[in-house]
C-alpha cells in the first residue's frame, strides 16, 4: 500500500511552530516511504479563515522547501460532497436530523451543569416517527451507548474510550455546513489517506472520526499523535516564550534549513545527530524514533544551529540572502565578488542573517557612525601622526592586499616603537566607527584604498 499523508492546517492566522512541525513531520515520512504528502486547507471556519492567512500558510511552505504532491484543496469547494455523504448516512439508518434548536440545547446544558454533570445529548430526535425537512435541521450520527472504542495508535499504543462517554454528535450544521470531524473523516477517506499524523490536541477527536470511518464502511486510517511544544517553562509553547510563527523566524533571519533541522528534532531523534541535511532526514526519519513525552522549545539551540549554517552554507548563497535585510536598512546592494568576501570575513560571528546584516554597515555606508566611547578613546591627538604616516604609505600603495597592508604597520609599529594593537585599534574606529570588527587588514582590503584613505582623513578632521 502506498503510503499517503496529509498537513491540513486551518487559515484561521499564521502558520505556527507546532504546525509546521507537524507538516515536517509528515513530509519526512511521505518521502521516507516515496508516498504522497498532500496539502489540504481546513477553511470551513467562515468567520476565522482569510484568504491572507492562505497565502501566508502556501508561502511558508514554499520557503521551508516543503513541497506537496497534490493541493492545495479546500475544504469550502467540498461543500456539496460533505453533504452527499451526511444524506446518506442518514438513508442508511446511520444519522438523522436533529430539530433542537441552540436555545434548547442551551437550556439543557445549563440544567445539567447545575446538577453537577457534564450534558450529554440525549437522543431527543433521534426516533422521530414523522422527521421533516421544512424546519431547520442539523444532521447527527447515531452512535452506539455501550461498548468501547480503541484507537491504535502508532506512537502510544492502544487508547480506549468508553462509548457512552460520546453522545449522538453534530455532524452537519444548520448553516449545511458539515462540523470539523466529519469534514476531516470525508477528506481524508475520499483522498485515501493511509497515515494521520497529527498534534495529541486531537487525541480526543479520534474516537468521534473512528466512529464516522465505522458508519461510512470505510477502511480507517492509522494514527500518530505527536506530542505537544512545550517552552523552557514547560509550559504550552505561546507568544510569551517568543516568536511562533514561520514568518516571524524568515523576517529575524533564520534560514528554513535550520528551522527545518531544528523542528525535526523536536520529538525525533536518531542517536545523538543533531545536525542533518533534508536528505539525511528523509532517509532516517521513522515514527518508530518519534517520543511520547513533550519536546522543549529551546530557542538557544536554534540560535546555535542557525548560526551553523550561516557559517557553512556557501558564502554567494548567505551574500544573496542578506540582501533584502540591507535593503531594509536603506543599503542598496548588488550581489557580487566584494559581498560574498564581506559576509566571508563576517558570519563567524553572526548567528542571523539580521546580525550579519547589521554588522555588515560599515563595509557599505558612506560614512561610518563613531561609537562615542570608541571614539574619546581612540580618535585622539596620539592618533594623528598614526594617521597621516599612514595616508602617506597607503596613497603610494599600487596593491592594496593583506600582505602589503601587513608590511606597511609591521613597519610603522617598528619605526614609533609602539605594538600593532596601538596602532590598529584607533584605525579600526576611523574605518568602522567601533572596536569590534573582524582582522584590521582583511577590514582595509575590502574597503579599498580609496575608502580606507577618504576615513582615515575624515577621524583627522574629527580629531582636529
Amino acid at each position: 500500500m502506498s503510503v499517503r499523508v496529509r498537513f491540513a492546517p486551518s487559515p484561521t492566522g499564521a502558520l505556527h511552530i507546532g504546525g509546521v512541525r507537524t507538516a515536517i513531520f509528515n513530509w519526512l515520512f511521505a518521502r521516507h516511504h516515496s508516498g504522497k504528502f498532500i496539502l489540504r486547507i481546513e477553511d470551513t471556519d467562515r468567520t476565522r479563515s482569510t484568504e491572507e492567512s492562505i497565502a501566508e500558510i502556501l508561502d511558508a511552505m514554499k520557503w521551508l522547501g516543503l513541497d506537496w504532491d497534490e493541493g492545495p484543496f479546500r475544504q469550502s469547494d467540498r461543500l456539496s460532497i460533505y453533504q452527499s455523504y451526511s444524506q446518506k448516512l442518514i438513508q442508511v439508518g446511520k444519522a438523522y436530523r436533529c430539530y433542537c434548536t441552540q436555545e434548547e440545547l442551551e437550556a439543557r446544558r445549563k440544567g445539567a451543569e447545575k446538577l453537577g454533570k457534564v450534558y450529554r445529548y440525549e437522543g431527543t430526535c433521534r426516533n422521530l416517527k414523522s422527521p421533516t425537512t421544512d424546519k431547520p435541521y442539523a444532521i447527527r450520527l447515531t452512535t452506539p451507548e455501550v461498548g468501547s472504542i480503541e484507537v491504535q495508535d502508532l506512537i502510544r499504543g492502544t487508547i480506549t474510550f468508553d462509548a457512552k462517554e460520546i453522545d449522538d454528535f453534530i455532524i452537519q450544521k444548520t448553516d449545511g455546513f458539515p462540523t470539523y470531524n466529519f469534514a476531516v473523516v470525508i477528506d481524508d477517506a475520499t483522498m485515501d489517506i493511509t497515515h494521520v499524523i497529527r498534534g495529541d490536541d486531537h487525541i480526543a477527536n479520534t474516537p468521534k472520526q473512528i466512529l464516522i470511518y465505522e458508519a461510512l464502511s470505510q477502511e480507517i486510517p492509522k494514527f500518530a499523535h505527536v506530542s505537544t511544544i512545550l517552552g523552557s517553562d514547560k509550559a504550552k509553547l505561546s507568544k510569551r516564550h517568543g516568536a511562533t510563527s514561520v514568518v516571524a523566524y524568515r523576517e529575524m533571519g533564520y534560514l528554513p534549513e535550520a528551522l527545518v533541522n531544528f523542528l525535526a528534532r523536536l520529538g525525533w531523534s536518531y542517536g545523538d545527530q543533531e545536525i542533518f541535511t533534508k536528505q539525511e532526514l528523509i532517509e532516517k526519519f521513522t515514527l518508530e524514533n518519534v517520543g511520547k513525552s513533550p519536546a522543549v522549545f529551546n530557542p538557544e539551540k536554534l540560535l546555535w544551529l542557525n548560526g551553523w549554517y550561516i557559517r557553512n552554507k556557501p558564502a554567494e548563497e548567505i551574500a544573496e540572502l542578506i540582501i533584502p535585510f540591507l535593503k531594509k536598512k536603506g543599503i542598496q546592494v548588488i550581489l557580487d565578488e566584494r559581498l560574498i568576501k564581506i559576509v566571508n570575513i563576517l558570519r563567524e560571528r553572526a548567528k542571523t542573517l539580521v546580525e550579519l546584516a547589521n554588522s555588515s554597515d560599515y563595509f557599505l555606508v558612506d560614512e561610518v557612525k563613531y561609537e562615542e566611547a570608541a571614539r574619546k578613546k581612540f580618535l585622539t591627538n596620539e592618533a594623528l601622526p598614526i594617521f597621516e604616516a599612514l595616508i602617506e604609505r597607503l596613497s603610494s600603495l599600487d596593491k592594496f592586499t593583506v600582505p602589503e597592508l601587513q608590511k606597511i604597520f609591521g613597519e610603522i609599529t617598528e619605526k614609533r616603537g609602539l605594538k600593532l594593537v596601538q596602532i590598529a585599534q584607533p584605525v579600526r574606529v576611523a574605518l568602522t566607527g567601533g572596536t569590534v570588527s573582524p582582522g584590521i587588514f582583511e577590514v582595509m582590503e575590502i574597503l579599498g584604498k580609496e575608502k580606507v584613505i577618504e576615513r582615515l582623513e575624515r577621524a583627522i578632521r574629527e580629531i582636529s
